[in-house]
């Protein structure tokens, strides 16, 4: 089949909140977006209001993993962008943690990140080019409370972007993360993340609740051509929370 003229962009985590915003980001510069995500409605709703497709995908699969990337390479022939947004954040005492929870944050926000830039690098490696963007958190530079397991599947996003950064260069794709502060989502207004707000804010330099929508435009230049010389770097959208 001929291959698409438009750029194809992966985004996990994309039926609801930062992931969504990020779609709906990419979608806005011409770009043809697949939505990946355990959520198979939600993301069907998201993938039709952008005119991209849908793919039912738990990222700590291996087996959702192969056939997200073999249905994407069979329908456009192409991936030029992956955002790595799918995440699980609990939030949990310390002394509460087992190891069970511990492993589950681990599947998904660790392993799940090996395995698409796996299987969307090597896909990448074959073109020549490719734009991989992992979103952290600035919690890794924060060290918050009640989220040790997270914090640690955050670090080992920031250092594996660095690593792969490195590892990949070569073949003309690039390796960033974006690390956003405590933001208005659905997830963070669904859980325990909510009450964070009234000791965040007045902590940050830009005194306001942050959005979904603040963290897409960061993706979206780090996807862009024009970040052809920014790689392996970590880029924190916060609000001034964490400045340094």
């Amino acid at each position: 089949m001929p291959k698409l003229e438009h750029k194809v962009a992966i985004v996990t985590g994309a039926a609801q909140g930062i992931g969504k915003a990020i779609a709906d980001r990419l979608a806005q510069d011409d770009i043809v977006v697949v939505v990946a995500d355990i959520n198979e409605a939600k993301a069907q709703e998201v993938a039709k209001s952008l005119g991209g497709m849908a793919v039912k995908t738990d990222v700590s699969k291996p087996e959702d993993v192969t056939n997200l990337v073999k249905t994407v390479m069979d329908t456009y022939g192409r991936i030029d962008i992956l955002v790595n947004d799918a995440a699980v954040v609990p939030f949990v005492a310390w002394e509460d943690v087992t190891f069970e929870d511990w492993r589950k944050v681990m599947s998904v926000n660790v392993d799940g990140l090996f395995l698409m830039c796996r299987a969307v690098g090597d896909e990448m490696a074959k073109a020549g080019s490719g734009r991989i963007v992992n979103i952290a958190s600035n919690v890794f530079v924060a060290g918050t409370p009640n989220l040790a397991h997270y914090v640690a599947s955050k670090g080992a996003v920031v250092g594996f972007t660095r690593a792969l950064a490195g590892e990949v260069g070569k073949h003309g794709i690039t390796v960033n993360a974006v690390a956003p502060g405590l933001t208005e989502s659905e997830g963070v207004m669904a859980g325990e993340h909510q009450h964070g707000f009234e000791y965040v804010v007045p902590m940050q330099a830009i005194n306001r609740k942050g959005q979904p929508r603040d963290i897409a435009p960061a993706v979206a230049f780090l996807a862009s051509d024009e970040a052809g010389w920014v790689t392996g770097s970590l880029l924190v959208v916060d609000g001034g929370h964490t400045r340094h």
